[in-house]
C-alpha cells in the first residue's frame, strides 16, 4: 500500500471514531414518566380496545395520503415532458389532472373536506 492509501485509512478511522464518540455522549440520558410509553394516534394506551374511533380523523388521513401520493406522481411531470412527445404528454398529463379533479370534487360535493359538521 502506498502512503495516500494509509493516509485515507487513517482519516477514515479517525472520523468514524469522532462520529462514534459524538453520538454516544449526546443522547438524553434521563428517562421521562412518558418516554417508555408507547403514543398510538392520542388515545390512552392502558384504556379499552373497543373505543370509539374518530371517523374525522380517519377520512382526513386518507385524503393527506392521496394527495400526498398524487403529488409525488406530479413531480415527475416536467423532466419527463423532454423526453416524450407533446401531445402524448399533454394528453396524459390533462387526464391525470382530471382524475384528481373529479376526486376532489367528489369529496367536496360528500362533505368529507368539512370540518365543522
Amino acid at each position: 500500500m502506498n502512503s495516500s492509501t494509509m493516509m485515507l485509512m487513517m482519516i477514515m478511522l479517525i472520523t468514524n471514531i469522532i462520529m462514534m464518540t459524538i453520538a454516544i455522549t449526546s443522547k438524553k440520558m434521563t428517562m421521562d414518566r412518558d418516554k417508555p410509553t408507547p403514543i398510538e394516534c392520542g388515545f390512552e394506551p392502558k384504556s379499552s380496545s373497543r373505543m370509539p374511533f374518530s371517523l374525522k380523523f380517519f377520512m382526513i388521513a386518507m385524503i393527506f395520503l392521496i394527495f400526498d401520493v398524487e403529488i409525488a406522481l406530479i413531480m415527475p411531470m416536467m423532466p419527463t415532458m423532454m423526453m416524450s412527445k407533446t401531445t402524448q404528454w399533454t394528453s396524459t398529463s390533462l387526464t391525470f389532472l382530471c382524475i384528481l379533479l373529479l376526486g376532489l370534487y367528489h369529496e367536496w360535493v360528500e362533505g368529507t373536506l368539512s370540518w365543522t359538521s
